[in-house]
């Protein structure tokens, strides 16, 4: 065995621990359900025989491998592991002994089963040992029967040794393979976490090198074979690029990969990979293969469509919803057949053609080895799935027609994916295997030279779809970067002015509000409940009043439910003890400042009763035990109620809507709405009254929404859009649906929401056409009828409101929630509300924006709104495009709102919690001023430097001076590089008259040239000198602020300063 080697005693003394509770069927200490299998064949066994020969050339799998490598951690060969009743005796070689005795140091239970450990060393003789082995094994319960694996062979000379001495007994043997399988099936932390990461190199493996080596092998046309593409698969687990910082030596294949193709498909991980040559004439590419991390398994299975056609894709998009229904299926506690017949019955009825294509077998239990086959979803595997099981599921049709096919092999097909999955208990699998497997990311499409391309950038398409990516920024000259900034820094002012007047005078308001409400039980003594209980000074719970009362020195003190933390109820000996905890005021900090000192806290209460029955009497810790069960309850209705209580805040009831008894009162009809009333979308009508809208869906459902209550109203047409709609976005919360809602959308859709990119259709289809002219005449009617309701509401009398429409032009592309969207402003506020949930920033309500990341290399930056309202949540907008910067100041810019940038991302949250702890703090050191320092400093902090050093000059800085002068003066770069040559020709004197003489020039022309130069470096000076005084002033300004300190963590100003020399 190699010298480092480390055995892990206490996880392998923890497994065998394991393999005796399965054995004999016992309760674990810990209460903890104890592993079952239908398969008694373990039980019936005495003794266990864990036996393995010599090294094998080629590496198979068995359950003598499994089981040693979940014991041990390692594969040993030429040894004996012979399981007893309460002793476990290991026979190996003298190295390998020393090792396994680290197992017998870890235990210090000797109750539980195993007690002893039996180590004998191999010797030249062995048929002692052998000898004393059957001994024990005859001592072992009846000792007659050997649980063995009947498929594991034991070559060499130590397993014939050892299957010579058991042949001169007659014993009889049992197959305990299956249920050796079932326990391995059950993985631990540790397994998982081995699996996890074998599964994350095999998607790599199939992502970064497999599937591209398939797509440039279609799109040069080459000639590869099968045999070739897993060749090079294997070769890449030497890369360390694919192995995500794994060790080389503990990754191999689980089998070599499949690749199959041209009509020859075999749907199963024990084909053999042939030598055809890879097809792609319009058929599927199948890619099978599995990565063993540290001897656990992954296995993933993928195929790749070829220019597909519309039955290919629908076929496979119904494969995918297959196998989604395994995944969602198999849960804890189910029967693997049971997820078969699921499936079966799907596919039954929904396209019964494909029922006798359909793979058998749908998944097996994975771990140690590739396959349990004792554990398969299949029509007539039994075993119930339990938690922290993984399985590779893998479904397929096989034989499939495609009549579109260009030649005899494209004209058969086959499907097949699969994945690595984990058990939950009651929610869907998890995937392990996280590679994509959509229509979108499969499906190869070769493109004619002038097609266009609309695909999604993940998708693999052969033409270069950058190529297609045509950049349209935004320019608009219309405000100078220098007016703009000096504007910005004129309203920064004012908003610090105005912010620091608004939250100063509301601050003993905020505070007064956090104050937490004091619940009391009873106003008067009298209020007490007459029970004879509290008479003779028991402890009662009083529903009505949530309210506990026990007895402290003979007085019946009443208690709230709400200042009870917790209670517990324990036995010992002859009594029980009830404890409560209550909430008290902890004794540092904030909190105990604001305490009353003369009140006295209570933070716990114990009440002892006896258990013993006298004279036929209930005991007394009956009553204890009953007040535990009340109060239990009590505090679970109160927490309900507050639950809800919270859940509702914010929710006024609104006023009832008086309805327009009226026939021609504005109405639309077949809207959907969002958030949908049910599972599915529903359509109504919405129509106005007097007072407000009223929508009512086909089912009956109501939902009113009052003019008073609407904040702000939006009207998108379908320009561009797929969906026409009308959104409110409310003053307060309405519920329906048992949830809060405060924005509420009206819409209707104009067409197809998904448009198929593989179809190739001629731009002269006379259908197209029609459908094309058909879609113009919808948006047309769409359009005039809600622009009609819209103008009906707004001529009602004494309509409160207008409806607002997004300005499309002045719209930037960002990420406010999960996907990139089309973010527009109005007159009023910035939305989005083409996707749910919408985003409605009303601009009246913002304090200011900051733009993060904002750096010439980085190609996106992100817009932060902070409210007016510090103690709301800072609202983010992600991954806007660079190009978009310039336009959004512009638009602020217009819209009188203040903005700043930075290089870096700030932590919001802790930011305006330093803000509002001290308000009056952050204001006197600058306010906001701390962002625009961001943004400023490295642009004009180098500037100002040079241009105050620039008297005291130093040979050493010139280059330094020389960059921020280019920076300051971008329009006078040729007359100060001509200034400063002038300037070091005169600090250099007699080097430069020295050139000159040598040069030829006489003392008069000398002369002339220095009369010059001294001239021009005068007027040189009395200009720079004004500059520099004008720019000394605000640095100096600038500087007192940035030295005072800041009130957040904030990224410091960077102003590569030099040291004065």
């Amino acid at each position: 065995m190699p010298s480092d080697v480390f055995i892990d005693g206490a996880r392998c003394l923890e497994r065998i621990r394991k393999l005796y509770k399965l054995w004999h069927n016992t309760n674990s200490e810990d209460g903890t359900d104890v592993l079952t299998h239908e398969n008694d064949a373990i039980r019936s066994a005495d003794a266990i025989i864990i036996v393995r020969g010599q090294k094998e050339d080629d590496f198979t799998y068995s359950k003598t491998a499994a089981m040693q490598t979940w014991l041990f951690g390692y594969v040993m060969h030429d040894v004996l592991v012979v399981f007893c009743q309460d002793s476990v005796i290991i026979f190996a070689g003298s190295k390998k002994i020393n090792y396994l005795k680290k197992i017998e140091s870890e235990q210090n239970n000797k109750e539980n089963a195993p007690r002893n450990f039996n180590f004998l060393v191999r010797k030249d003789n062995d048929e002692k040992n052998f000898a004393d082995i059957i001994e024990q094994i005859k001592q072992s319960h009846q000792g007659k029967t050997l649980g063995i694996f009947s498929k594991d062979k034991m070559d060499g000379t130590f397993g014939e040794q050892w299957k010579d001495c058991l042949s001169q007994h007659s014993f009889a043997t049992v197959d305990i393979s299956a249920s050796i399988g079932y326990l391995l099936s059950i993985k631990d932390n540790e397994e998982l976490g081995l699996i996890r990461k074998a599964c994350e190199i095999t998607g790599k493996l199939y992502s970064k090198h497999l599937k591209d080596q398939v797509v440039n092998t279609v799109d040069s046309e080459r000639k590869v074979k099968h045999s070739k593409l897993s060749e090079g698969l294997e070769a890449a687990l030497s890369e360390e690029k694919f192995v995500a910082k794994a060790d080389l030596n503990n990754v191999e294949m689980c089998y070599p990969a499949i690749i199959q193709s041209g009509g020859n498909y075999n749907l199963k991980f024990s084909a053999n990979v042939d030598n055809n040559l890879l097809h792609y004439g319009g058929s599927s590419i199948v890619c099978a293969f599995g990565i063993r991390y540290k001897s656990y398994c992954s296995n993933l299975v993928r195929t790749l469509l070829v220019n597909p056609s519309e039955e290919m894709k629908n076929t496979y998009k119904f494969l995918l919803a297959c196998e989604q229904l395994i995944i969602n299926e198999l849960k804890h506690d189910v029967s693997l057949c049971d997820v078969y017949k699921l499936v079966r019955e799907k596919v039954e009825n929904e396209r019964p053609e494909l029922l006798n294509k359909m793979t058998n077998n749908l998944g097996t239990a994975l771990g140690i080895e590739f396959r349990e086959s004792s554990i398969a979803i299949t029509s007539k595997c039994t075993i119930k799935a339990q938690k922290g099981m993984t399985f590779q599921v893998s479904i397929g049709f096989s034989n499939l027609d495609n009549p579109q096919g260009t030649d005899d092999q494209s004209k058969v097909y086959a499907l097949f994916i699969g994945d690595t999955i984990i058990v939950n208990e009651n929610e869907p699998c998890a995937i392990y295997t996280s590679s994509k497997k959509d229509i979108s990311h499969i499906a190869i499409v070769l493109k004619d030279d002038g097609s266009d391309d609309n695909e999604d950038d993940d998708a693999p398409s052969i033409a270069p779809r950058r190529a297609a990516i045509k950049e349209n920024p935004k320019k608009d000259s219309s405000a100078p970067e220098e007016s703009r900034q000096e504007y910005q820094k004129a309203l920064l002012r004012k908003l610090n002015e105005r912010a620091e007047a608004r939250l100063t005078s509301q601050d003993d308001k905020v505070s007064s509000e956090r104050t937490r409400k004091i619940l009391n039980s009873y106003k008067s003594e009298g209020q007490l409940p007459q029970d004879p209980d509290i008479q003779d000074l028991k402890l009662y719970v009083d529903k009505r009043y949530e309210t506990v009362i026990l007895p402290i020195n003979g007085v019946a003190t009443p208690f709230h439910i709400s200042t009870i933390k917790n209670v517990s109820l324990a036995v010992e000996g002859e009594y029980i003890y009830l404890r409560i905890n209550f909430y008290n005021p902890a004794g540092i900090g904030k909190q105990a400042d604001s305490i009353d000192k003369e009140n006295v806290y209570i933070k716990e209460l114990t009440y002892r009763a006896s258990n013993e029955k006298k004279d036929d009497v209930a005991p007394a810790s009956n009553n204890l035990s009953h007040v535990h069960k009340l109060i239990l309850e009590t505090q679970k209705k109160f927490k309900d109620q507050e639950q809800e209580r919270k859940q509702m805040e914010g929710v006024i009831k609104q006023a009832a809507l008086t309805l327009n008894a009226s026939k021609t009162n504005p109405k639309l009809k077949d809207l959907y709405m969002r958030p949908s009333l049910a599972n599915k979308k529903i359509n109504g009508t919405l129509e106005a009254h007097t007072n407000g809208f009223r929508y009512t869906s086909v089912r009956g459902d109501k939902i009113d929404i009052l003019y008073s209550n609407v904040s702000h109203a939006f009207y998108q047409p379908c320009d561009n859009e797929m969906i026409i709609l009308i959104h409110f976005h409310l003053k307060h919360a309405i519920v329906f649906g048992k949830r809060k809602q405060i924005d509420v959308q009206f819409y209707t859709e104009v067409g197809e929401l998904t448009t198929d990119l593989g179809k190739h259709r001629n731009m002269h289809d006379r259908d197209d056409i029609l459908a094309e002219q058909a879609e113009r005449d919808l948006r047309n009617r769409l359009k005039a009828a809600f622009k009609g309701f819209i103008d009906k509401v707004i001529q009602q009398k004494n309509f409160p409101f207008e409806f607002e429409q997004p300005f499309r032009p002045l719209g930037f592309h960002g990420t406010p929630h999960r996907s990139m969207v089309l973010i527009m402003p109005t007159t009023t506020c910035v939305v989005q509300l083409t996707e749910w949930p919408p985003m409605v920033i009303v601009l009246d309500e913002v304090e200011l924006v900051h733009f993060e990341r904002v750096h010439f290399q980085l190609k996106n930056f992100d817009m932060v709104f902070i409210m007016k309202e510090y103690s709301q949540k800072t609202y983010s907008i992600q991954s806007i495009p660079m190009n978009e910067l310039d336009p959004i100041k512009n638009w602020l810019n217009s819209c009188d709102m203040c903005y700043t940038e930075g290089p870096q991302t700030l932590n919001w949250t802790k930011i305006m919690k330093t803000i509002t702890d001290d308000l009056s703090g952050f204001f006197v050191q600058g306010g906001w001023t701390f962002l625009e320092s961001d943004g400023d400093s490295a642009k004009e902090g180098i500037v100002e430097d040079s241009d105050i050093e620039e008297d005291d000059y130093n040979p050493d800085e010139d280059d330094s001076a020389e960059e921020g002068s280019e920076s300051e003066y971008s329009g006078e770069e040729e007359e100060e590089e001509e200034d400063f040559q002038e300037k070091d020709s005169d600090s250099d004197e007699s080097e430069n008259l020295g050139s000159d003489e040598e040069s030829g020039k006489s003392w008069s022309e000398l002369e002339e040239e220095a009369r010059k130069a001294d001239a021009e470096k005068l007027d040189y000076d009395s200009d720079t000198a004004g500059r520099t005084k004008k720019k000394g002033d605000d640095s100096k300004k600038r500087s007192v602020v940035l030295s005072k300190k800041r009130p957040a963590r904030s990224p410091p100003p960077t102003n590569n300063k030099k040291k004065k020399k």
